[in-house]
């Protein structure tokens, strides 16, 4: 049985008439008369009753047309949504992200994707890099938001940001009056760190800019969100570096200082796994970067492992 079939049959049982039904379907009667028989035989019964005077339903013809009717509204609503799939305008986008980004513009760049396409459906989960990357791999995902651009050779990185990280502070520290704060004099603080397997990229950065002032910190908490990492810096359980972003954050007890003499960047990538050109995805990226904060710097383009350059142009 072929949608074909199903046209014919559907429009010859509204006409009763092979010369009329033939019209329609801008085709002559003989190809009509054949596709019939050919249904026909698919189902295994009689669909019309014909002679010289007219042509009607049988039982069996009538049972068949509603399903008919049905199957072919179904495939028309199917390939009007795979046209819109293929323009951008309707589709599903399934997006992980790590949390930093609820303040480095996401959720403006998805409230205006969300306007001009509001036929997409988009899915979001808060996942650390390792998961998104795990995600990404078995199609869980179509676009990740995540700090690292160590990646399996399967997928590819656009940086979209880099930002100073600053020093987190409980509002009542003494280096809190200071406006920006040497790494060094904060030697004898407990730090809260974020967690090497949630990102092993940023634990190793922070640790790298202690090192490079001449101690290792002494990590007494470790959490797996940055909003976790500002929200005990308030309640006075330690000292943070964070990426500058975390300034929008809006939790009280804690500040924000500059810090003095450090260049490490914190990043943020959009990653994705090549194959078949995504609109969605390259809108979705466009509005991310119309976005970002203003204080962010930098951006270009990184392939995963051995250095690729796949961009979604």
């Amino acid at each position: 049985m072929e949608l074909r079939h199903l046209r014919y049959f559907a429009v010859l049982a509204d006409e009763l008439h092979f010369g009329r039904a033939a019209e329609r379907l801008a085709i002559s009667q003989p190809p009509l008369s054949v596709a019939i028989r050919q249904l026909e035989d698919s189902v295994g019964a009689r669909l019309f009753e014909r002679n010289s005077k007219q042509v009607r339903l049988t039982p069996a013809g009538q049972a068949l047309r509603a399903s008919a009717r049905k199957l072919l509204r179904q495939a028309e609503e199917a390939a009007l949504e795979a046209r819109e799939v293929a323009a951008g305008s309707a589709g599903r986008l399934r997006i992980g992200f790590v949390g930093a980004m609820l303040y480095r513009g996401l959720p403006q760049a998805l409230a205006a994707f969300q306007a001009s396409h509001p036929a997409v459906r988009i899915s979001l989960a808060e996942l650390n890099s390792a998961e998104q990357i795990t995600d990404l791999l078995h199609d869980r995902l179509d676009l990740g938001f995540m700090h690292t651009a160590r990646l399996p050779a399967e997928l590819s990185a656009r940086l979209l940001l880099s930002e100073p990280f600053v020093a987190c502070l409980p509002a009542d520290h003494a280096l809190a009056r200071k406006r920006r704060v040497a790494p060094a004099t904060l030697r004898e603080e407990a730090f809260v760190l974020f967690s090497r397997a949630a990102s092993p990229d940023y634990h190793e950065r922070i640790l790298a800019i202690c090192a490079q002032a001449g101690f290792l910190p002494e990590v007494r908490h470790e959490v797996r969100h940055w909003l976790a990492v500002v929200s005990m810096v308030a309640q006075g359980l330690g000292v943070a570096l964070v990426p500058q972003a975390m300034q929008r954050c809006g939790l009280q007890g804690a500040v924000f200082r500059s810090l003095q003499g450090v260049t490490a960047l914190s990043e943020a990538y959009a990653v994705w796994r090549p194959g078949p050109h995504n609109v969605l995805v390259d809108g979705l990226l466009h509005a991310v970067r119309q976005a970002r904060p203003a204080e962010a710097v930098g951006a270009g383009l990184r392939g995963g492992a051995g250095q690729r350059h796949d961009s979604l142009q």
